[in-house]
């Protein structure tokens, strides 16, 4: 069976620990796209880990990690990271990577950093972690696929031909240092020699596994609202986070994906600029940003501060509609213990107008929320591991948001551990 975990709204939604969690009964766990600019908290026996490349089930023995064709494959990252992970004490993992998988670059790097200079005030937000140039070159059809390392007439031709392109934009539009050919066919062959274990055709691997009955795991990064064709566009990632690419991005039949576990935070998040309609400023939001995740609301990948708001029901509901919901996994509900009342976003305002349906970007710019207020539960839950045995007031509060956006929720998180979970039985 093929189950697809994603996000429903900015990403941050606590994706990682889910797929940590199910991880245990799945022999395969694969990253679909994206690359390391955002990352995956995970607090196990090990201790607290932020992955970026590696999928988050890599803490099992029993279990392969896929790095897939859709990703942005940082080769001295992925090696970095599997060391940081042995240095300190984790059974090395089996990690086989998709040849392809395309490479991020370092002058993809520098180029994003450029562009962000470039537009100042104007800019995206972005996390410079070369993410949109790569993706630029890969549909230009200039990038560099994984298998493509191991043919040397290929690679060194290309090489001369990607840096007549390249500098032409760094002398003439950033005024920046011009890329060499030879320093870049060296970097490439550096990287065959490092990525060169963990090669294998994916696809092939995968329609192997399917027709055995292997359980098999797709890991999206960030969520529905930073998908380029359905998110708030342009204040989005590059690649596709919804469930359906998982079938291109790993290369499988789309068919396979039988369940989409989409994760929903009980309170928003996002990292990065864009419209963020239930945002709080000031001293509630202050707080909430410190009472929330484990140690507070930081990006895993920047260590910005993420910003914060109430939960959002118009953007979670779309969120879980285009990615196809088959249940949903409620997280961080624990930090709201604190709270008199909690404030929900059930509706926006725009221009006058109540709508409970997501708009697109340039009307979301104008809306305002529209609150319903239910009384919180004023206690710590962290240690509850049977719904039952939750405060009426939260049980109220997770059905009330079941309600809102249409989806069973069969899966509650109330601390940042493994363990800290409730089961749901949803009729």
């Amino acid at each position: 069976m093929v189950r697809a975990i994603v996000g429903a709204n900015w990403g941050d939604e606590g994706k990682g620990k889910i797929t940590d969690m199910l991880a245990k009964e799945s022999d395969i766990i694969i990253r679909f796209q994206g690359g390391s600019n955002a990352g995956h908290t995970i607090v196990n026996d090990y201790g607290k880990f932020a992955l970026h490349l590696l999928p988050s089930g890599v803490f099992y023995g029993h279990t392969t990690s896929i790095i897939g064709n859709g990703v942005a494959l940082n080769i001295p990252y992925l090696v970095n990271e599997i060391k940081a992970l042995t240095d300190r004490g984790v059974p090395k993992p089996k990690i086989l990577v998709s040849d392809r998988a395309q490479i991020l670059m370092p002058y993809h790097v520098l180029f994003d950093a450029y562009e962000e200079e470039r537009l100042g005030n104007k800019s995206f937000g972005s996390t410079k972690s070369g993410i949109a140039p790569f993706y630029s070159d890969k549909y230009a059809k200039i990038g560099f696929q994984v298998s493509e390392l191991f043919d040397d007439d290929t690679l060194r031709e290309k090489s001369v031909r990607v840096c007549e392109l390249k500098n032409v934009l760094l002398k003439h539009l950033y005024h920046k240092p011009l890329l060499d050919p030879d320093e870049l066919y060296r970097t490439l062959q550096e990287y065959r020699d490092m990525v060169k274990p963990y090669v294998c055709d994916v696809s092939a691997y995968l329609y192997e596994a399917i027709r055995e009955g292997k359980n098999i795991l797709l890991e999206g990064q960030l969520g529905s609202l930073k998908d380029p064709d359905h998110g708030i566009y342009p204040m989005v990632t590059s690649s596709s986070t919804l469930a359906a690419y998982g079938a291109v991005g790993a290369g499988i039949p789309p068919y396979e994906i039988k369940n989409i576990t989409t994760v929903v935070k009980a309170y928003s998040s996002s990292v990065g600029a864009g419209a963020f309609v239930s945002e709080l400023s000031g001293e509630e939001g202050d707080e909430l940003r410190r009472r929330g995740g484990d140690g507070g609301e930081f990006g895993a990948t920047t260590g910005r501060p993420r910003r914060v708001g109430w939960f959002d029901a118009v953007a979670s509901r779309y969120g879980c509609r285009i990615q196809g919901t088959t249940e949903v996994a409620l997280t961080v509900l624990d930090v709201l213990g604190y709270l008199d009342q909690i404030p929900v976003c059930t509706g926006y305002e725009i221009d006058g107008v109540v709508t409970r349906d997501f708009p697109n970007t340039v009307k979301l710019e104008r809306a305002k929320p529209v609150l319903t207020r239910l009384p919180g539960w004023k206690c710590d839950i962290r240690g509850i591991k049977k719904y039952e045995d939750l405060p009426g007031a939260c049980r109220d509060y997770i059905e009330f948001i079941e309600k809102e956006i249409g989806c069973p929720i069969t899966m509650v998180s109330n601390g940042p551990g493994r363990q800290d979970i409730i089961y749901r039985n949803v009729k």
